[in-house]
């Protein structure tokens, strides 16, 4: 196919567009993006950080064309993978994620698109793709002339592989090379964001990275069934320089606490001009507005929306941010200094939007005239699958070093305070540090009950389990405690499903499972376990056993004394639920895979 037209890139340097392309790039919905910045406010903190979504969006179409050359994709499959890189943001809010974060934090304003709430920037992607480029006639004829099909069938697809509904689709690997653990999608936004901020940490080997990839029972994965164990070796060595990247990109960008700063305070610059303008107007403008600055609106565009309806305090708070006169941090909370009940609790909180609102504007009521952020990382990669000893299994069950980053992405959580704009900064005192402290340590358990109230929380099904096994094996005596060590992680997954599907637990086990991998396996209990080992509440104890002549690895589990403590609450706040897991856990105690571990009591109270 003949080229019309060359775009010279910083990261990927010479891209070529094809017709359809070409004609997809001349859209407003993409050339919106020009004008909304990748990285939101970052360029406070890294000046160089101006690059748009646009950018993004040619360099993830790039990326998923050399991935298709890579594994020997058909043409079809190719320009569709083209097709859908270039498209995956086409609904992303003016702003990056503030917008999103409003929306969490206030649900009653989530819009209506095509009969479906939209909540998030994957649902207005797919929501655009599939409404608006089939009803461009150039576009439709290209598809219908070059590709034989039928427009709207074509963006359809486009529409799922775009927003990571892989299983929808009759190949999953098309959807997965733009949303998945190693995709397009990641690999540029980690280049990119590396080369516009200067940071060069955790640098990627993208030329590796591709050429590791491979099909496999309809999947992506890292490695080939014919290579060595040298290769093997390269192939975790390749998945964990993404890891590696990964986790910096949060330590460096996203909790930097200026770029948090800036989030809070646009945030509530728009949380404050979205209420009066809802007192001018009604629930269903509110509603439309927000779905315009999904579809519609760039970022001057938000910020005059702001500007015209905001009060002064919002108005001065968006100048602040231009001018770079942000908040300065006087109080800053990390995973290391918080104990891990309110780590725990805290972690929870922040994954609530209507909760963590609460939080922050409870905290900042009892503190002072401050802005309050709690924020958490998020994006764990869950299901990446390796190629090791001809069979694939999980990256994270050969490689500690990845199991390791997995869990320093989970237990990244920033908790500042800010002093007001018009405000001096001042250096963080003991004095103020302690009383935030003290009010962080009351103030989450009680939003934590608040959120049980609304709703059930499923990650603390999984720790009332813990809990309950562990009580059912627990013995104390003479200064030594035995406690049991789950060895099996599959296990956890065949109970929690069990659970899952039982009419007296399953809305506090409200997992959902495939057996893709021959066993029950959901990937958000994966990352609960995750979190709850990040946290302190769990203990994840690494073991090595032989297999076919050769040695693998295995995680098992322990609840931690703090995990004990957390889990008697749960037990008296779920006491059906407790007593429910008790007598299933106690019929089928024989069968559960543990080891007993005696330590001396002193030492388990420690830990």
């Amino acid at each position: 196919m003949v080229s019309s037209r060359a775009i010279h890139d910083p990261v990927h340097k010479t891209i070529l567009l094809t017709p359809l392309q070409k004609e997809l790039v001349e859209t407003p919905q993409v050339q919106r993006l020009r004008s909304i910045q990748q990285l939101g406010l970052v360029d406070i903190v890294y000046p160089g950080a101006k690059h748009s979504r646009f950018e993004h969006s040619l360099g993830t179409m790039h990326m998923a064309s050399l991935i298709a050359d890579a594994l020997s994709l058909p043409q079809e499959d190719k320009v569709k993978v083209e097709v859908a890189g270039l498209l995956h943001d086409v609904g992303h809010s003016a702003y990056s994620h503030a917008v999103e974060d409003v929306l969490k934090r206030n649900p009653d304003i989530k819009p209506q698109y095509g009969g479906i709430i939209r909540e998030n920037h994957e649902a207005f992607s797919e929501y655009v793709i599939r409404n608006c480029f089939a009803n461009n006639g150039n576009i439709a004829r290209k598809v219908e002339d070059e590709l034989g099909q039928d427009p709207v069938d074509f963006f359809d697809q486009i529409a799922l592989m775009a927003t990571g509904k892989s299983s929808f689709l009759e190949k999953p690997y098309l959807g997965q090379l733009i949303s998945g653990d190693i995709d397009a999608d990641r690999i540029d936004f980690l280049l990119r964001d590396s080369y516009h901020t200067g940071i060069s940490l955790g640098l990627i080997d993208v030329d590796q990275i591709i050429q590791n990839l491979s099909i496999r029972n309809g999947n992506i994965v890292l490695g080939r069934k014919e290579g060595c164990s040298y290769d093997e070796d390269m192939t975790l060595t390749v998945a964990e320089s993404m890891l590696i990247a990964r986790a910096h990109h949060y330590n460096a960008i996203v909790h930097h606490p200026h770029t948090q700063s800036a989030r809070i305070m646009l945030l509530r610059a728009l949380e404050n001009a979205l209420a009066i303008f809802g007192e001018k107007k009604d629930a269903e403008s509110v509603n439309n507005q927000v779905g315009l600055f999904f579809t519609e609106y760039n970022d001057a565009d938000l910020l005059y929306f702001i500007k015209t309806y905001g009060s002064n305090q919002a108005q001065q708070l968006i100048s602040s941010v231009l001018a770079g006169n942000i908040c300065d941090p006087i109080v800053r909370f990390n995973q290391k200094t918080l104990n891990p009940a309110t780590r725990m609790a805290l972690s929870t909180i922040a994954r609530h939007g209507v909760a963590k609102k609460m939080f922050e504007e409870q905290l900042e009521k009892r503190i002072g005239d401050v802005f309050v952020d709690l924020s958490v990382a998020s994006g764990v990669p869950r299901s990446t699958r390796v190629v090791v000893n001809g069979e694939d299994s999980f990256f994270y069950d050969e490689s500690a070093l990845a199991n390791g980053l997995v869990r320093a992405i989970s237990r990244q959580l920033s908790l500042v305070v800010f002093s007001p704009v018009d405000g001096v900064g001042c250096p963080e005192s003991a004095q103020l540090k302690d009383v935030v402290g003290h009010t962080v340590d009351t103030l989450s358990p009680q939003l934590l009950r608040f959120i049980r109230q609304e709703n059930y929380l499923p990650i603390e099904g999984l720790i009332l389990l813990f809990y309950t096994v562990n009580s059912i094996f627990w013995k104390e005596e003479d200064g030594f405690i035995s406690i049991p060590r789950l060895r099996n992680i599959t296990w956890i997954y065949r109970m929690v499903q069990r659970f899952s599907e039982d009419v007296s637990l399953r809305n506090l086990f409200d997992y959902k499972f495939h057996r893709d991998y021959g066993f029950p396996y959901s990937n958000r209990v994966f990352e609960d376990i995750q979190l709850l080992v990040a946290m302190g509440i769990v203990d994840e104890d690494l073991r090595y056993y032989e297999k076919y002549n050769r040695f693998h690895q295995r995680y098992e589990y322990v609840l931690t004394m703090h995990g004990v403590k957390y889990g008697k609450q749960l037990s008296e706040a779920y006491g059906r639920e407790f007593r429910e897991l008790s007598k299933v856990l106690r019929q089928d105690k024989h069968s559960i895979p543990r080891d007993i571990v005696t330590i001396p009591a002193r030492r388990y109270q420690q830990s």
